[in-house]
């Protein structure tokens, strides 16, 4: 395990203790008001700041951009806790529970792993699932249920292509949260581990070479938008106990699943360990743990309140995505995640080489004259007399966040 981090990375197990930071340096003016995050008992009282722009309700606009940077509003909100953090591991290593107790430790806000129940289920609360008896057999809904059950399906490739628009989705929501709010965000998992398991499916025969090529076309037009995050915890659980997990949950997707075999799961470890948190750790701060009992969470937070995250210097690429000059590049990078629309674009990628990914012209209206005519789907979410919206005919504003 050692061997596999580098200088900076910190391993550790539920009991051992990590060694103060030494290095003091003042922070930035326009990054946060203190260099480390601090824990419940370390903040005390919530400190005094100004009220959280609406951003699910209010449109941002070019005049209220204007004024941010005048007033610098932007800043203003952020405070030690203004940071990114993620949690990953494997399956059923405790993230969920982990990372939600830990949220509430550091009061900041938890986002829940990413599903396909967000493609799914729609604004009126409608399972468009429900529509597959109706759909042609290549257009029904794949989650990863159906994954688990049928891991060689055609379905597969368009399956994971969705849980990245799916995780990319997420990550701007949650960007758009902290600069809006200044609250701090951690993740169950994040677009930026999502590759893990691309490079684990190719491997064991469920992903195509080309359906791998064009995840990364996507990856390589859409990434540079986002801002890396500022710690990721990684719960480090062997696979022999991965398996012991899943069995003792029973979920029926995951029981007899022809995906999840040892190579699978040792696939997932290997690649987690050798190209992920290799990579996410030139830029975040890295603490990975022994959670094969589980842990404590008070020790964690004890562990981040250590980590000074403004030690590095301008040219060190740790934290490089969280160092702006003035004002205006603060409300830029704000501005970017608030038109999300805008962001989701860069998905729209051509590509026909690739059969699995191809729909035929019958199979793409079928789908849509069923889809179109859903509960909830024949209009924009508030124009859907039949869901119960009313005044359609005097409404002006509109759900411009929901983009999928």
């Amino acid at each position: 395990m050692s061997g596999v981090f580098r200088v900076g990375v910190r391993f550790l197990n539920r009991s051992t203790p990590v060694k103060p930071i030494l290095e003091s340096r003042v922070c930035g003016p326009l990054t946060i008001s203190s260099c480390n995050i601090s824990g419940k008992t370390m903040r005390g009282s919530k400190l005094s700041k100004p009220a959280p722009f609406p951003y699910l309700e209010k449109e941002y606009s070019a005049l209220q951009a204007c004024k941010d940077v005048l007033f610098k509003s932007t800043t203003s909100r952020f405070d030690e806790n203004t940071k990114v953090v993620v949690v990953d591991g494997p399956i059923a290593a405790g993230k969920s529970a982990f990372a939600k107790e830990l949220a509430g430790e550091l009061d900041m806000k938890y986002f829940p792993e990413a599903t396909m129940d967000s493609y799914y289920i729609n604004s009126y609360g409608y399972d468009l699932r429900k529509l597959d008896p109706q759909m042609p057999p290549n257009m029904q809904s794949f989650d990863v249920a159906k994954f688990l059950q049928d891991p060689k399906h055609r379905n597969v490739a368009t399956f994971q292509l969705r849980m990245l628009i799916q995780r990319y989705s997420q990550y701007i929501d949650a960007l758009a949260h902290l600069f809006s709010t200044g609250e701090g965000v951690v993740l169950d998992r994040s677009v930026y581990s999502d590759m893990v398991f691309v490079e684990a499916m190719y491997k064991n025969g469920f992903l195509s070479k080309g359906a791998r090529s064009v995840y990364y076309e996507l990856v390589k037009n859409t990434f540079a938008e986002l801002m890396k995050p500022h710690l990721v915890i990684y719960l480090d659980v062997p696979v022999n106990i991965v398996k012991d997990r899943i069995k003792k949950r029973a979920s029926p997707a995951e029981v007899n699943s022809p995906a999840l075999t040892d190579q699978y799961l040792q696939d997932i470890e290997h690649i987690y360990k050798q190209q992920y948190l290799k990579d996410i750790s030139t830029h975040a701060e890295l603490l990975v743990y022994d959670w094969s009992d589980y842990g404590e969470t008070e020790v964690v937070v004890e562990d981040i309140e250590r980590i000074n995250f403004d030690r590095f210097d301008k040219d060190d690429t740790h934290m490089r995505d969280w160092r702006m000059e003035n004002e205006e590049d603060w409300t830029e990078a704000r501005a970017r995640y608030m038109n999300k629309p805008d962001l989701m674009n860069y998905f729209n990628v051509p590509r026909y080489d690739v059969p699995e990914l191809i729909i035929s012209p019958e199979d793409f209206k079928a789908w849509y004259d069923i889809w179109s005519e859903a509960p909830g789907m024949k209009y924009r979410k508030g124009y859907n007399d039949e869901c119960g919206d009313d005044g359609i005919l005097t409404k002006t504003k509109l759900d411009f966040r929901n983009t999928l």
